[in-house]
């Protein structure tokens, strides 16, 4: 399995409306490029990329998945303002369910229903050299098979989403990074109150009509 050639994703009308919407999409930019160079390092090394099209096994099976601020903004945006059609009812559906629902709860039939705005966590996450055994979490049974996100890509996508949480200067951007106190803003997708979501849904479609 070869990871194809990055693209920005892009919402040129929606970006002008929302300002964070395109510091999220330039971060996840700089994420994808970054997670592209690390694969081609450790294909380089022989090692053969095992994450495939139509494998979902770590939204089945993760439980720690961090999620920053701004991803959850991104997130709530795509879902009640993007998500169209069947999937659109089964994701509110499960939303309604949560925690009840098993695994990632944007996962629909086996697909990432938020795809484009997926986290960071999400994008960085691949696994090498064999597919992951059903309840595996990799990261946990073989540290070594699975991908550590090249530091200055991952930083810089993080410097890039500063701005969201206030006016700072571009040596207090890398410092917050640095210093991991950004980090300390992102919190689990397994404790968020994601019922809430289901009913912003609800709310977007009755103004619709």
């Amino acid at each position: 399995m070869t990871y194809k050639e990055p693209q920005r994703v892009s919402y040129p009308l929606d970006e002008a409306v929302h300002p964070w919407l395109k510091i999220l999409l330039d971060a996840y930019y700089e994420t994808d490029l970054g997670v592209r160079e690390g694969i081609a390092r450790e294909t380089g090394k022989g090692k053969q990329l095992a994450c495939a099209r139509g494998c979902a096994h770590c939204c089945r099976t993760h439980e720690d998945i961090p999620v920053f601020p701004i991803e959850l903004v991104g997130m709530t945006w795509y879902a009640v303002e993007q998500v169209q059609g069947p999937v659109r009812a089964k994701l509110r559906q499960q939303l309604q369910q949560f925690p009840d629902v098993q695994g990632c709860p944007f996962l629909v039939e086996d697909v990432c229903s938020i795809h484009a705005l997926r986290p960071m966590a999400c994008r960085q996450f691949n696994v090498f050299n064999q597919a992951c055994a059903p309840g595996e979490d990799a990261y946990h049974t073989r540290r070594q098979d699975v991908l550590t996100p090249i530091r200055s890509y991952k930083e810089n996508a993080l410097q890039i989403t500063v701005p969201f949480y206030g006016k700072v200067t571009k040596s207090e951007q890398k410092q917050l990074v640095q210093s991991g106190k950004l980090d300390r803003l992102a919190r689990a997708m397994r404790d968020c109150q994601w019922q809430a979501l289901a009913d912003k849904m609800d709310q977007y479609d009755r103004r619709k009509g």
